[in-house]
């Protein structure tokens, strides 16, 4: 380990983002977050006085490199709408020109398993063969070929890291996110089916401390690696546990496939799931041994910490929401 530099979270306004600046935090590093709004970076790190609040015009290449003086290291984190992944590549041909331009000195891409395809085996490791089917997957081997090309291009340095699927308190945009609302609510959960195969899902909480010490870890760069979550679990079993903490049986509706291409008919979103619900009947399932060997045991939350977690802070928003309404009233 090494002294450490400042730190730009790059798309900092997300979940992710609020989770790796708290870890940064913690270890008491100052660090940047850059996005397009500054009200909306204002409402989540204003109150850090370790965070310093950049906008960005991520189009502009004199206005990433601007975003990016200064730094040490970047953290990209910056997501496309779901029916618009063709703008991955060129979004990040955009970034690295500028943070080469204002010497930046690492990247980090916090990636997905799309880049896989289908897995020949289960659980993978980083050897298992980049053979993407989708042009989801297409279009995020072609961001993440980008980032690994530019390692050891004018002192910069690169790295990828796979989440899995990831859940926890709060994270609107996760897979089982309406399980815990519906739990806490008494309604009825939408699943995107089938539910009862194993996967694997990651608390996103826990990438935190991992990535702030993948930013001091020289040798990790050059490459791409895993981050599992603890185990896998079957969908069910997550709403099972979900319900039986707000004292109730599982209500559940499930749409599969045949049921996505329906709905998808009217919604853009649930169209643009179709392609990808073969990570569904046939997740990925990904081998961390060798993040693990490189910097030591890593800190996962129980499925059942996770959900109880996650539930709780479903139940409070849901009390919160029910307090603001008689008030109103």
């Amino acid at each position: 380990m090494e002294s450490t530099g400042k730190v730009g979270l790059f798309g900092a306004a997300g979940a992710s983002g609020r989770i790796i600046a708290a870890a940064l935090s913690a270890a008491g590093r100052d660090y940047r977050v850059v996005g397009r709004s500054a009200a909306a970076l204002e409402a989540a790190f204003g109150h850090d006085p370790h965070a310093e609040i950049v906008t960005w015009n991520p189009d502009d290449v004199a206005s990433i490199a601007a975003a990016a003086q200064g730094l040490q290291t970047v953290i990209y984190l910056v997501g496309v709408p779901y029916d618009q992944f063709a703008a991955h590549p060129p979004l990040m041909e955009r970034t690295l020109a500028g943070v080469t331009e204002a010497g930046v000195e690492r990247f980090i891409l916090v990636g997905t398993v799309y880049p896989y395809g289908r897995a020949q085996s289960n659980p993978i490791t980083e050897n298992h063969p980049r053979e993407p089917h989708t042009f989801k997957g297409k279009m995020r081997l072609a961001q993440e070929n980008l980032v690994l090309a530019a390692h050891g291009r004018q002192g910069l340095s690169t790295l990828v890291l796979r989440l899995p699927d990831f859940y926890g308190p709060g994270i609107e945009r996760s897979l089982l996110n309406g399980v815990f609302e519906a739990a806490a609510q008494g309604k009825r959960a939408q699943m995107i089916g089938p539910i009862d195969v194993p996967h694997e899902f990651i608390f996103l909480p826990d990438i935190g401390p991992v990535i702030e010490q993948l930013t001091r870890t020289p040798q990790a760069y050059g490459r791409w690696w895993h981050l599992a979550g603890p185990g896998t679990i079957t969908q069910r079993e997550v709403a099972r546990e979900a319900y039986a903490l707000a004292g109730r049986a599982p209500q559940l509706m499930v749409a599969g496939k045949t049921l996505l291409r329906v709905l998808g008919l009217f919604n853009p979103l649930m169209r643009e799931m179709v392609e990808m619900n073969y990570l569904m009947t046939e997740p990925v399932v990904m081998d961390d041994t060798a993040l693990t060997t490189l910097i030591g045991p890593i800190a996962k939350t129980s499925y059942e910490s996770g959900i109880r977690q996650a539930y709780e802070a479903a139940r409070q928003a849901a009390g919160a929401r029910e307090n603001d309404k008689v008030k109103a009233a």
